[in-house]
Parts: C-alpha cells; structure tokens; sequence
C-alpha cells in the first residue's frame, strides 16, 4: 500500500509520522533532514537557501562523455579537479557505423590518462553499479551525465543532470539550484517473498508522477521498514526514483549499509545517517512494503502500474485500455498496436524476457531470478530469456556459486555488463513482441523498433523474480509469489576486485599530461552558435499536443548513439520518431540565419519573411534583419521526460533552435539542458493562438533576462494578424542568464576566457 499525505508532516525518532509538534519550530525542524546536512554541506555559497554545490566526483559513459570533455577543453579544461569516472556500457558493441564507437571509447582511454580520470572498458560494469561498488559512500554528493544516478541507499545524494552541468565541475564551477523541497518516504513492514525492489518502485512510480508529486524535489526514505531491505535491494528501489521525476534521494543508513561497504572494501566510507529526532518533510509517501504486490508496468511509461494478480483477472479490459492510450500516444495510423493479441487460453503470454542493467542486474536480483527458475526451461519457441550481470565482479560471484549455471541450462543467454536493453540497442524485439524487462524504461519504441519503417513492439516493465517465474510458467504472466525458493542472504555475497585492478585504469591520482587525445574521423567540434540579439524572430518548427513528450522522442536513444560524438550528425535524428519533417524546416530556417550572420540581409532571401520584419515595424520601428536572430522553436506541453541526455536539446540548437515553449517542462535536467545549449525555456499559460510554421516576434529579450522580472514577456504572433501572447520564464540564475544571452555555455566559457 502506497499513501500521500496531502500537507507536509514530521517525523518523530525516525519512527512516528505526525502532523504536528510542539517543541521544534517548522523553519527549525526542516534543518532535521538528511538531505539538508549532505547539501550544506557541499554548498559553497554561504546562502542555505541559494545553492552553489560542489560535488566530490562524477560520472559519465560513452556517449556522453566525448561532448562533455570536447565542450570543457574549449573552455580551458586542464586537469579532472574531482574524481571522474569514464564507462563503456552504452556503445559497447562496437560493431554499428564502422570504427566509431571504439574510437570513442580511445578518446575516453585518452582523456582520463591526460586529465587524470577513471576508464572502466566496455563490458567491464555499467555506469551505476561501478559507482556503487567503487566510488559511492555516505555523506557524499555524485554527479553524473546519465538520468539514473541514484546512489541513495548508500548514502550518496546523487544527480543526473545533461553534460553541461558536468562541464561546470570540470571548470572549478557550481551546480546552482535553489533549496529543494524534501519529501520522505517513510517505509514500514516487510516485503513479502517474491516481492521485489522493482515491485515497490513501480508502487511508489504509479503514485507520485502523473500528479507531480516529487517533481524536482529529494525524496529521503526513512522508517523501520529500512532495515527488513538489504542493501542490494534498497539500490534495486533508488535507481528507479528518476522515474518519478524527482531531483535526487537520501536513504538512512545502518549496520546492513555498513556490510555492504565493507564487502567492497570499503568500510571507511560508512557514516550511520539518520534524520535528527524531529524532521519536517514538505510531503510524505507512507509504504507499508507488506502490502506490496508484484507488479508490472504496462506500454508506455513506468508509471502505468498494476498489480500483476489484477492485470491477470481483467486481461480483456485492461489492455483494451492500454491500446486505445497507446494509440493516441504512437498516433501511427499505419501501424497496428494490439495488446489483446497475447492473451492466449485466457492468459497473457510474453513473447521476451530480459534481466538487465543498473536496476535488475544486480547480485540479489539475479541470484532470486536463478534459484527461481533452476530446473526449468524457457522452451524452444518464441519466448527467450536474457540476463546481463551489471558488473564483472557480480558475474563472477555468480559463477562460483553456481547460479549462472542454472540460466544456461535453463536456456537462458548470459550477456555481459551492457545498459543495450535499456535504450534500444540490445535484444530489440520482434516486430509486434511484448517483452517484460527489468529495465528502466518502457518508453514507446525506446525498446528499438522504428515506426517509420512499420515496427511496432511493447514493453511491459517487471521485477527480476517475476520475470523468472514468468518464464518457467511457460511464458505466461506468473507473479513470483506464486513460487517457493530460498531468499538470498547478501552477507554470502564475496565481491572479487580483481577484474578491476587488471582492466581499470585510475590516473586520478597521477596525470600524463602529454597525452594527446585520440580522436577518430566521427568525433566532430560543436558548431558555431549565435550570440542572442536583443530582438528575436522564431519560427514554430514543431508544435506537439501530447501530455508529455520524452527525451526518446525529442532525439530517438539506440539507433542514434553511435552518433553521439558528431553534432551534425546526431541532429539529422532530432525528433525522427515523433515529427519526421522536424529537420528539414528546421534547417531551411536556420539557412537564413546563416546568411544573416554571415552579413547577407536575410529577407533578400524569403520574400516570406520580409514581410514578417514588415509586419513588425508596426511594433518595432525601423528593426534590422542583420541585427535580429532568427531561430526555430518547438512548442510541447510537457518536454523533457525521462534521459538526461544534453543531445534532446543540443540537436535542437545545431538545427538553429533558440527556444522551447511550453505549458511545464518535465524535468530540471532538460531545462537545464536547454539553458546551457543557449535556449530560451519559455513558459506560456494557453498555446491556442499560434501553431506549425507561425513566427513568433519577442523584442526585447537580452534585455528582459538582464532583469529580474521574467513574470511577463510580451510577444507576437506574425500572421494575417499580430496577435500579443504573453510568455514568462521561471526563475534563472544569473549565471544561467548569461549563458543564455552569450548563446550557449561554450560561448559564456569562451568570453570569460578571453577576459
């Protein structure tokens, strides 16, 4: 059972929830969370409620961190200020577009032995185990370039943020962000057997997103409930907190943290951590973990929940209902969505099962899952089952205690460490399949399969054991607490470093300067980018209706990560899946923003928008085409959902965007993303007076966001008419102004350079 509390409430002796207290003041008892004490202590500005955080190390993989390093050597970048851990669990394969991702990977290799970072080669661990088992501890602050940087349940307050904001560390800068809301998540009871991490995840999801409950705030989980969940399990729950929207998460520590620590060696790493005697909490969500069912999360979002033992009893029903959301989401009319399909003798029958990654390749999750289906088979049909250990260490823990045999005999295909299932470029299903995954995500076509050339799969997400249980049923839904095995006891986990000491490379500590980096032929400089005028026309490229739109959709995940490292390149997919004429208006614009600034008058060129700039002298006299940029925009509701990939917004900005409206953006990460690409994230109230193709006039705007009022932005709609719309911009820092105004953080960091 998942419940919100409607008001914030105090927790008492970590123990007992109340709505009120006598003895501690609201303002006091706020000072009572975990969460305040790690971030004062990792803010720099002496404001408690302005902060400037400085984190102790960061994270990236390999198809972030080539821009990332690129960006910040144009900025001066000489030397890794903090530990920074390079992986290889994206690309990994190495075997789409020729040479290209290995040759990322050697510019990787390259750079930490240059600038004195960690290079952990492909295969080796996925981003967020490597953290966990190396670098995570309590107290500490990680920042990594990858959505699910989550390291709560061993006391790390972690974020995924875009790339820019890893630039910003590398150049001795700070993460500014205003004091966050915390909400608690008080757990009480035990989880039943068979019940698992993903399980309560996808509980507490199913709550707290569609209503925003978390948004942008630090969920910090406390209660007596902590200590019936090893640790192991705890991190299967708080990788999946990103899918709640939230900023980050703290857990309380104890003994259970400690052993964990000290099973990678690293018990000096141990503090206990534990909200004060009285705490206030803006929000609370009450678990109680005993009534937790298994669960699934049906196409398309991680937050579309139900109990598997419901979804089995109401298959006609529900799935019906899946279909018809679904195809108002797909909106393909040309491809056929059908769920109904699988429900075979009145059962539903999956077609794929993977186990995989940061959240379900971890020891207990595939320990569980093995012991579950030991002395089974996954059959000779359709049905295929593929588990990918996180990390090396894990992989061979499981081999010396046995449970890898037990998935090969079952029929199973053992992967390595690779995060391909959970974005889109391992095991794609077949066309029409539905696989369950213990993934991350289940965003449409995020799985793979490309629409535009008439592919259609789904995705419904699922806990490791039940996953198990499903496969040894025969490939029809089982929930795991229909099963009897022995639980796990991680104390018998023995972790094994020895992988690491012979394939990691550390120059963390020693630097060999006189590296040169190793660039392949598809490793391409960002292009130039415009400094913002006082006066912009944009032009409305793409103008989406949907109630939220996912950084899959904005720039499409598997098929183009092998392009991440070239910014033209990548930008031919900017927004392929959801509108395929996306680039071509986008670049037929922005060609005349080229001329402009290559000093030709651009309304030589398009008799269109000349006049445009006619129509806007009633407005503005006497304005100068050479003086105003010209750049596109894409309107959505609610954008940014999901990755914390910069490219949903840098492939925007290389297409000649320079701002997004919309009615809320999804996430900080992309609002953050498009500042640091130098867009305008404007807000509007009430998008009906314009759509595809208007131009929008907003004079003014360097001006506007040197100030500090942006409550009230006048703008205007270019057609037969000019219609006054008014936009706003929520608050900015005056950092983030500046960037903005400079054109993109490359620009700001150039200027401050040559000052």
């Amino acid at each position: 059972m998942v419940k919100l509390y409607e008001q914030g409430m105090y927790l008492l002796n970590n123990q007992e929830v109340v709505e009120k207290v006598s003895s501690t003041s609201k303002e006091q008892a706020k000072k009572g969370t975990m969460a305040y004490e790690i971030l004062q202590a990792h803010n720099t500005s002496g404001n408690p409620e302005k902060l400037k955080i400085k984190f102790d190390s960061m994270a990236s993989h390999d198809i972030t961190f080539v821009g990332i390093i690129q960006t910040a050597k144009a900025s001066g970048l000489k030397k890794f200020p903090i530990p920074y851990v390079l992986t290889n669990c994206h690309n990994s394969l190495c075997a789409v577009g020729g040479t290209i991702n290995e040759d990322d990977h050697m510019f990787g290799l390259s750079a930490a032995k240059k600038y004195g970072g960690i290079y952990v080669p492909p295969h080796i661990a996925v981003i967020h185990q490597y953290m966990r088992e190396m670098m995570a501890g309590c107290g500490k602050m990680i920042l990594g370039s990858d959505s699910h940087t989550r390291y709560g349940a061993l006391g790390t307050m972690a974020i995924g943020e875009g790339g820019g904001e890893l630039v910003k560390q590398l150049l001795c800068d700070t993460y500014d962000i205003d004091y966050p809301e915390i909400v608690g998540v008080y757990l009480t009871g035990k989880p039943s057997k068979g019940v698992g991490p993903q399980d309560i995840a996808l509980s507490i999801i199913g709550k707290v997103f569609s209503n925003g409950y978390v948004k942008n705030k630090v969920m910090e989980f406390v209660g007596p409930g902590i200590a019936t969940l090893e640790t192991d399990f705890r991190n299967g729950i708080d990788v999946m907190t990103t899918e709640t929207t939230c900023l980050s998460s703290i857990w309380k520590t104890d003994n259970d943290t400690r052993t964990y620590l000290k099973a990678h060696g690293r018990e000096k790493d141990y503090t206990e951590l534990s909200p004060k005697d009285v705490a206030y909490y803006d929000g609370m969500i009450y678990v109680d973990l005993s009534q937790i069912k298994p669960m699934i999360a049906l196409p398309f979002h991680p937050s579309n929940v139900y109990e598997i033992d419901y979804l089995n009893d109401n298959l006609e029903e529900v799935l019906k209902n899946v279909e018809e959301e679904g195809r108002k989401i797909l909106d393909t009319p040309n491809i056929e969505f059908n769920l109904t399909s699988k429900i075979v003798n009145g059962k539903l029958k999956v077609d794929q099962a993977i186990i995989a990654g940061c959240a379900g390749g971890t020891y207990s999750n595939m320990m569980e899952s093995a012991k579950i289906i030991k002395n089974k088979s996954c059959g000779n049909d359709e049905l295929s089952l593929s588990v990918y250990p996180s990390s090396q260490p894990v992989m061979m823990a499981l081999t010396q205690n046995g449970a890898l045999n037990e998935f090969i005999a079952s029929g199973a295909i053992i992967r390595t460490a690779f995060c391909g299932p959970c974005f889109g470029a391992g095991d794609t299903p077949a066309n029409n399949a539905l696989s369950i995954r213990h993934t991350t995500r289940n965003f449409p076509n995020r799985e793979g399969a490309k629409p535009g050339h008439g592919q259609m799969t789904s995705v419904a997400l699922m806990d490791a054991r039940s996953i198990a249980a499903t496969v040894a049923n025969g490939g029809f839904l089982t929930p795991a607490t229909d099963c009897d095995f022995e639980s796990t006891n991680y104390n018998d986990y023995k972790f094994d470093p020895t992988v690491y000491n012979n394939r990691v490379y550390n120059g963390y500590v020693e630097t060999e300067e006189n590296v040169e980096l190793k660039y392949g032929p598809n490793i391409k400089d960002w292009p130039e980018m415009s400094k913002l005028t006082n006066n912009i026309i944009i032009k409305v490229a793409s103008f989406i209706e949907d109630p939220v739109t996912t950084t899959d959709e904005l720039i499409p995940s598997g098929e183009t990560s092998s392009y991440r490292s070239n910014p033209l390149g990548l930008a031919e997919f900017t927004l392929s899946r959801r509108d395929p004429q996306y680039v071509a208006r986008a670049k037929a614009f922005n060609e005349l923003e080229k001329a402009r600034v290559n000093g030709i008058d651009p309304t030589t060129l398009s008799s269109e928008l000349k006049e445009v700039f006619e129509k806007i002298n009633s407005i503005t006299k006497d304005i100068n085409p050479m003086d105003t940029v010209l750049g596109t925009v894409v309107y959505a509701n609610k954008p940014g959902d999901g990755s914390a990939r910069e490219q949903a917004a840098s492939c925007q900005r290389v297409l000649g965007a320079v701002a997004n409206i919309a009615k809320e953006y999804a996430t900080k990460r992309y609002r953050s993303n498009l500042i640091n690409w130098g867009m305008v994230p404007f807000l509007i109230d009430d998008c009906n007076d314009f759509g595809l193709n208007d131009y929008i006039y907003v004079p003014n705007i360097a001006q506007t966001l040197a100030s500090q009022d942006l409550s009230d932005i006048k703008a205007y709609v270019i057609g037969d008419e000019i219609k006054e719309i008014k936009l706003y911009i929520a608050n900015m820092t005056d950092e983030e102004k500046l960037i903005v105004r400079a054109g993109s953080l490359i620009n700001y960091n150039k200027t401050r350079m040559q000052e």
